[in-house]
């Protein structure tokens, strides 16, 4: 295995051991509950941190297998991460504040930005990595 593909594999078991914590905050929540429901965004951080964790290893997988070097790959990589990263942090930061049960309702004129880079981050990051994958395999 390469570096940088055990690099990704470790950020991937990272987030899944952040995912496991989260899960822990959410039972809390859940148990001192009126209804049993932890907020909306304690449940999100929770799903995306398992969700993210599991897309990072996939990640990892295309990292392998490209044909781009080593710095292409890791960049690509790491945005993609940095982005899971902060959104799962945002998510437990609201989850904290309690401040809203959907961000999207009344967002900050920055939320635009917010968004952009979010799409050209994961989807740019991925597209060249999956160029790079179809590139050495096929």
């Amino acid at each position: 295995m390469h570096t940088e593909t055990a690099a990704v594999f470790f950020c991937a078991g990272l987030i899944f051991w952040w995912a496991l914590i989260l899960g822990v905050w959410k039972w809390q929540a859940m148990v001192k509950s009126p209804d049993g429901c932890a907020h909306p965004y304690i449940d999100i951080a929770h799903r995306s941190a398992l969700l993210y964790s599991f897309a990072t290893g996939l990640i990892a997988v295309f990292v392998e297998f490209s044909g781009w070097p080593s710095g292409v790959n890791i960049a690509a990589a790491t945005a993609i991460i940095v982005l899971f990263v902060v959104t799962i942090a945002n998510y437990v930061r609201i989850g904290i504040q309690r401040s809203t049960d959907n961000q999207m309702r009344n967002p900050p004129p920055s939320m635009r930005f917010v968004l952009a880079a979010l799409i050209l981050g994961e989807i740019g990051g991925f597209t060249v990595l999956l160029a790079g994958f179809a590139a050495a395999q096929f």
